[in-house]
């Protein structure tokens, strides 16, 4: 009997299953905060019917919740748990870090495509990985070459494109806009590679849309609610899996081809002229190919969506909030037209909307670990081996525990004090940040974010390119409501078709 037949066989047993526990009244009764559950298939036909609204879906049953926690029983009794509790991020997070871990199942899941990159690993293979990398990020030269790499893609082609588009009246996906530009940023300053994607023509790089295709197809087999579905479909080398395989292929080959380069440019001279990551592994005598690709290709990936998406919803929101878009651009005015380091990290109010709208929208909105042994989280929920628990930045955002009656407001202020409140002297505003377990949007404990800097750096620097000399104006119509979507990373469904009007001098 081939695969296929076993498969249509099965089908054939599970469906009428499937319909006599739906209508059985043998199940566990649904409340605010636990859709209904049944024997064999757990809560399976509610998280089928919300695939689409995942993340909103598990926010809300989150927010019903008493304890701010849920469990979610899936097919075969494979419990999750989804929580909003500070004190059990911090638990897993930090408190009993090493008792938490990314899992067998999730590195397999990434393993195509991430290899044993950074954000796929644990142990000691994450330890020296992260040592190696800290060491890296936390060099004023490349923090310089960051500066210099992002001031020239905001000056060189993103602010002419706007230009071009504000002169023509036309309308431009600002989400495909800023996704450009954080690729061409990531790769230059992962790789020392130009993609070219942020043009004047929008190009479809074949780099680009390669890599596309691996994060996205790579992600997609967490949502698969039967996962030996994706396993038949990349032992066959059909469909999805067909095309993920001849993408992390592709990806390889061609990082491998960048790595010969360097290695020959090295071999000539005493010290690599660029200061991209790579070159820095290489010069510091991390020559293996593996190792170098892997950790290049989670840091593209890190780098790739996470600051597009934080910035799409940043200026939705500022395009809902006059007021507040007034006060940053009196912010960025008193600062000069290209912004040194110093300049850029006193940019307190436009540091406050960012937080606070990442706050609203985080650029990943789920996240989560393995148990590696039975264990009680602090708010007394049953953790055991093997078990996923999920911490839920997006959910944590909307919580009146956390932010008060007022959290669906955009308020940046809530994130800063006046002198005269116990903090500075000057009548100015300073920033008063949130306990990382409480605001996890750069992880927290040992795998905080190591890119944090960076993103504020050039978050703040397109910001400010952009506002100083544009007004961003939604072109869908009075009472349009983005959707907030999520695979690896959070998008807006359909894009964000903008204009831009040139603010008068």
């Amino acid at each position: 009997m081939s695969i296929i037949e076993l498969l249509a066989l099965l089908s054939l047993l599970l469906v009428p299953l499937f319909f006599y526990l739906t209508t059985n009244s043998w199940s566990k009764a649904p409340s605010k905060s636990n859709p209904k559950s049944y024997p064999l298939i757990g809560s399976s036909a509610a998280i089928f019917a919300n695939r689409n609204r995942n993340t909103q879906w598990t926010s809300d049953l989150i927010q019903s919740s008493p304890t701010v926690t849920v469990v979610l029983r899936r097919f075969l009794d494979d419990s999750r748990v989804l929580t909003g509790n500070p004190a059990n991020v911090q638990h897993i997070l930090k408190t009993k870090f090493y008792d938490y871990e990314k899992g067998s199942k999730s590195r397999q899941t990434l393993f195509d495509f991430l290899g044993n990159g950074i954000f796929n690993i644990d142990g000691d293979s994450w330890k020296f990985q992260r040592q190696v990398s800290s060491h890296e990020f936390n060099t004023k030269s490349l923090r310089k070459f960051v500066e210099t790499v992002v001031d020239t893609e905001v000056s060189q082609r993103l602010i002419p494109i706007l230009s071009t588009a504000a002169a023509n009246k036309s309308v431009l996906d600002l989400q495909d806009i800023l996704q450009r530009f954080a690729f061409d940023n990531i790769c230059k300053i992962a790789f020392g590679h130009d993609p070219e994607y942020l043009l004047p023509d929008l190009p479809e790089t074949e780099f680009a849309k390669t890599f596309d295709d691996a994060a996205k197809i790579s992600s997609g087999r967490f949502a698969t609610l039967l996962p030996f579905l994706w396993k038949i479909k990349r032992f066959l080398n059909i469909g999805s899996e067909k095309r993920l395989k001849e993408a992390c292929s592709d990806l390889r080959e061609f990082a491998r081809n960048i790595i010969k380069e360097k290695k020959q440019e090295l071999s000539s001279k005493p010290s690599l002229e660029t200061v991209d990551l790579l070159s820095r592994f290489l010069s510091s005598g991390h020559s293996d190919e593996d190792f170098v690709t892997d950790i290049v290709i989670s840091f593209i990936l890190a780098g790739r969506d996470t600051t597009s998406a934080a910035l799409t919803w940043y200026f939705w929101l500022l395009s809902q909030n006059p007021e507040i878009e007034k006060e940053i651009l009196r912010e960025i005015k008193d600062k000069s037209e290209s912004p040194v380091y110093e300049e850029v990290k006193d940019m307190v109010y436009t540091h406050a909307s960012l937080c606070e709208s990442m706050r609203l929208y985080p650029p990943v909105p789920i996240d989560g670990k393995v148990a590696l042994r039975d264990d009680v989280l602090p708010d007394g929920t049953v953790i055991k081996k093997g078990m996923r628990v999920l911490y839920h930045p997006y959910a944590m955002g909307r919580l009146e525990m956390l932010w008060g009656p007022d959290w669906e407001d955009f308020k940046p202020d809530r994130w800063l004090q006046r002198a005269g409140d116990g903090v500075g002297n000057d009548g100015k505003w300073s920033f008063v940040g949130r306990d990382p377990y409480s605001y996890p949007v750069f992880q927290a404990g040992p795998r905080i974010c190591l890119g944090k800097d960076m993103a504020f750096l050039q978050m703040k620097r397109v910001v400010a390119g952009i506002l100083r000399r544009f007004k961003v104006v939604p072109a869908a119509e009075d009472g349009f409501e983005p959707v907030f979507v999520s695979f690896a990373t959070s998008k807006m469904e359909g894009g964000f078709p903008v204009r831009f009007e040139e603010r008068a001098n």
